[in-house]
């Protein structure tokens, strides 16, 4: 289901010939092939030809060729180059480090470095905790990953994961004024990460494990969690559980149900299902069935691990089998975090009334939104294309804003509940079918879950 989009952004430079009409046959063909028009730009202008930037939203790789060959076709039309601008953002990096404090003279670089210094280095040894008011551990957090899981794409290894750590680092820094760094692991055994993450942790005041694949992620965060006294937050379990929690809060409010009635089906039982689950039976649900790629989670089956067998014994009070289609039958609520295109309208229809649709797989949904829209109350996706985008940006920027400004040392689920209910909040009066949770630009939204989670943090005594 590719769609033009910002994420295959192209700027084509073309000359053309200088007549009246140059710039309506420029445009027209790109729309002719698909191509969504953003930016039209004359950067030259001769007697004889134009030379113009035709910047344009395109679908994949193979349609930017498309779009290029119907430009080219055009009578006295030469294309010259061609740019991707999402390579272009990311050329050099989109991170770098710029001091706090300016070091113009000899006085300032005496203070700065030795051997001033040294004072601070033996207050810091005589009281450990002063490492937070004296340094950038404070407000520092570490984007751990070792590419196992990197969004869709899989086990694609540390150095491709950099590009995604470093727009997280940048995340945290626009949204909520954390300094987060990335750090990918060129390992994927969980006795090394573990011993790695814990040896430098002194330099910051919080660990996002990051596009760790499970079941290996579950036992990293639990023993970095015993084994640290900073907070150890997985973004893929935990991000994605505290926004699918607020979205359903106010979706149910659309429709007029509550959660203790509601019969909850999840696809996807990795990260992302098992946290989600976790968090939504605080709430109490009426019934949640899981399923994952071998149907739905009960106790007879013999392929369970730990995490299964755990979702096994606490989800799906009638131990229920069958397939994900079985399960969707009477369900009032679908969360999908696990594959493309796993049903159609035809299965929505199965569901309660007033059902509430969430596909969440990226870049393809578990069911096309145009189709659950024929019979679902309430849609959303991981898309920004589509209305209610379920973004992790909406809850771990804040989250960790809130954490750092608590000193707290650990993170629990009344801090992420706390968190969700934020986000729900900022909605409002504004509530409906198309807005179920904030746009991620919402400046209201990191204050807002910051704050929730810092008066948790203290209320948890979990602070210095």
């Amino acid at each position: 289901m590719p769609v033009p989009g910002p994420g295959y952004s192209i700027t084509v430079r073309v000359e053309a010939p200088p007549s009246a009409s140059a710039a309506g046959d420029l445009t027209s063909a790109v729309g002719r092939v698909g191509g969504v028009l953003t930016a039209f730009d004359v950067v030259e202008s001769h007697s004889d030809a134009i030379v113009v930037d035709i910047t344009a939203n395109v679908s994949n790789a193979d349609h930017v060729e498309v779009v290029t060959e119907a430009l080219d076709a055009l009578p006295g039309v030469r294309v010259r180059k061609v740019s991707d601008r999402t390579f272009l953002m990311h050329l050099g990096g989109k991170l770098s480090v710029s001091p706090k404090v300016q070091l113009r003279n000899r006085d300032d670089l005496s203070r700065a470095y030795t051997p001033g210094v040294a004072r601070v280095c033996q207050a810091i040894a005589a009281n450990p905790a002063d490492a937070r008011r004296l340094t950038i551990k404070r407000n520092t957090v570490a984007v751990v990953t070792d590419g196992s899981a990197v969004l869709g794409l899989g086990n694609i290894g540390p150095a491709a994961a950099l590009p995604v750590m470093e727009g997280k680092a940048a995340l945290f820094k626009k949204f909520a004024d954390v300094d987060a760094w990335p750090v990918c692991l060129d390992t994927q055994d969980t006795e090394e990460i573990i011993k790695i993450v814990k040896a430098l942790a002194p330099v910051y005041a919080g660990i996002n494990l990051e596009d760790i694949a499970a079941p290996r992620c579950f036992e990293i965060e639990k023993r970095l969690r015993e084994q640290l006294d900073i907070p150890v937050f997985h973004d893929d379990q935990h991000g994605t559980a505290i926004v699918v929690v607020a979205a359903l809060r106010n979706a149910l409010r659309v429709v007029g149900k509550e959660i203790e009635d509601c019969k909850i089906v999840v696809s996807g039982a990795g990260a992302a299902g098992s946290a989600i689950m976790r968090l939504l039976m605080h709430k109490k649900p009426g019934d949640i069935i899981a399923a994952d790629i071998n149907g739905i989670v009960h106790l007879g089956r013999s392929d369970l691990d730990e995490n299964l067998r755990w979702l096994a014994e606490n989800t799906n009070k009638d131990n229920v089998s069958g397939t994900l289609h079985d399960a969707l039958v009477g369900a009032d609520v679908f969360i999908g975090v696990s594959a493309p295109n796993l049903f159609g309208a035809e299965q929505v229809a199965t569901m309660a009334p007033n059902a509430v649709v969430f596909a969440l797989a990226n870049p393809d949904p578990e069911i096309d939104p145009l189709e659950a829209q024929k019979h679902a109350a309430v849609v959303a996706t991981g898309r920004s294309d589509y209305p209610n985008q379920i973004n992790n940006v909406l809850a771990f920027p804040g989250v960790f804003r809130g954490l750092l400004d608590a000193q707290a040392h650990e993170i629990t689920d009344e801090m992420l509940l706390a968190a969700a209910n934020a986000i729900a909040d900022v909605v409002d009066d504004r509530l409906n079918a198309s807005y179920i949770v904030p746009s991620v630009f919402d400046s209201a939204v990191a204050p807002a879950v910051a704050e929730a989670v810092k008066a948790a943090a203290r209320k948890s005594g979990a602070t210095s």
